[in-house]
């Protein structure tokens, strides 16, 4: 959840306008984390949540049970690739090592025209600061093309969020 009540705030905000604007949520189908609260908050907006799960996390007892859709599948490869195939767009959140390597996936999957979708990194409390510096300082380097920097976008707010996804 992070150490500040803003992170778990943002999550909870993002999941009650994806519910209010008719925005379905297809994410990786655990009870637990900032994802757990944005899948709370849609469902208990009345929205539509699909949770994609590996049977490893079943097994360790951190899948949503009360999901409008469950997938189970058998690796972390399957449910990325199903969870990217399903998607319009990739909203991040304040996360770990988890958080990033899919968010980088989706970014290589972009850089190599696998896909067009959105993909907006929630800056909450300035969290990813030091991140987003490290990309700028990547292409400076010539290690990172300005173009493929540009793929990630960078929102202060769920409304900005949702405007640069194409959810407005």
């Amino acid at each position: 959840m992070g150490a500040g009540e803003v992170y778990r705030e943002a999550a909870q905000e993002l999941g009650g306008e994806l519910a209010r604007r008719g925005i379905g949520l297809i994410y990786g189908g655990a009870q637990v984390g900032l994802m757990g609260v944005v899948a709370d908050a849609c469902l208990g907006g009345g929205g539509t949540v699909i949770g994609v799960v590996p049977q490893v996390l079943v097994d360790k007892e951190v899948a949503h049970e009360g999901l409008t859709e469950l997938h189970i599948t058998s690796t972390m490869h399957t449910r990325k690739a199903l969870m990217a195939e399903r998607s319009d767009a990739f909203l991040i959140l304040p996360g770990g090592f988890g958080t990033m390597e899919e968010m980088f996936e989706v970014l290589a999957w972009q850089t190599l025209d696998l896909h067009q979708k959105p993909i907006v990194l929630l800056n909450t409390a300035g969290f990813y600061d030091a991140l987003l510096a490290w990309l700028d300082d990547a292409v400076e380097a010539g290690m990172l093309r300005r173009e493929s920097r540009a793929i990630l976008q960078e929102a202060r707010s769920v409304g900005e969020m949702l405007t640069l996804a194409g959810i407005a």
